[in-house]
């Protein structure tokens, strides 16, 4: 192991709910080598340089994966909460999860990419692929600079898109248009979608707040907007049916996707310079600086080096 980063999707497992198992080793966000190869492995030698991101691996023989759904697999183990992650020196991992990593890229910055920055990667050039999806100039708004919105603003102004920051209080500003935003809005100090709206409607907002209510963000898309959540905050999502008629809105969430599409997020960031910022701490501290992430105290993403 190199490094892993500390998620707040580590929290399934330190505090679990229906998803996590006790006594599972956290981590998801993890950069290495390979070690040893298990009986059949191909593709893979000892000494490669390689990541584990959140979806462990599908396992191509579940109806999921005959239709090409490798996302869906039901036999796919979530890294770090049905197997054991990597706060650790160690740990093993199923070939169809791995990820090649560029020896040129820190492991430091590779790490929070492989979660975090993929979410929001995934999210956004999702959205530009698919018919009638995103093109260049089209206005993005990205609510929430965090873990997750840090690099939403970065990604989003690589894929040239009109960039909107949307957080709370004047004071983010300057760090939102020095990651890539062409505007932005305090949302303490006027009505987000009103700001939207004004910049000619939002032909996508992407959530990325792990709280906070995001169902005023809809009066400010366009018309055929989205609404894309990756943040995953306790708050239900309120639209009214006019909305979805009428205006023809879409509400949707974003996962991740497969170790191949993976390695197109590396291969982006790489050319385009993005990167998370980091703080750095070590195995031996890994609670103190968990806590410090579950108390949103991170600037902006926790990454043990090991």
């Amino acid at each position: 192991m190199e490094a892993c980063g500390i998620c707040h999707s580590d929290s399934i497992v330190v505090h679990p709910h229906d998803e996590g198992e006790t006594g599972r080793v956290p981590g998801h966000e993890v950069v290495g080598r390979v070690d040893a190869l298990g009986e059949g492995v191909t593709g893979w030698s000892v000494g490669d340089r390689v990541g584990v991101g959140f979806l462990g691996g599908h396992c191509g023989v579940c109806a999921a994966c005959r239709l090409g759904d490798f996302v869906g697999c039901t036999d796919q183990p979530y890294t770090g909460v049905h197997v054991d992650g990597g706060y650790a020196e160690y740990m093993y991992a199923r070939q169809t999860g791995l990820v090649a990593v560029p020896e040129e890229m820190s492991a430091a910055r590779v790490a929070p990419l492989l979660c975090a920055g993929f979410t929001v990667y995934n999210a956004l050039v999702g959205n530009v692929r698919q018919p009638g999806g995103l093109v260049a100039g089209d206005l993005v708004a990205v609510q929430g600079i965090g873990g997750l919105g840090h690099l939403a603003l970065q990604y989003a102004r690589a894929l040239a898109l009109r960039v909107v920051a949307i957080a709370r209080g004047a004071d983010k500003e300057e760090l939102a248009l020095r990651l890539g935003a062409h505007h932005y809005v305090d949302s303490k100090a006027s009505d987000a979608a009103e700001e939207l709206t004004k910049l000619g409607g939002a032909r996508m907002v992407l959530g990325t707040a792990a709280g906070g209510d995001v169902s005023p963000l809809l009066a400010g898309l366009a018309r055929r907007g989205r609404l894309v959540l990756v943040g995953v905050s306790p708050e239900p999502v309120r639209v009214a049916p006019r909305q979805l008629i009428f205006e023809a809105v879409q509400v949707s969430g974003s996962l991740t996707g497969t170790a191949a599409e993976n390695e197109q997020n590396l291969a982006f960031a790489q050319a385009h310079d993005v990167a998370p910022m980091v703080e750095h701490t070590s195995l031996t501290d890994v609670q103190a600086a968990y806590d410090r992430m579950l108390r949103g105290e991170a600037r902006f993403r926790m990454v043990i080096g090991i």
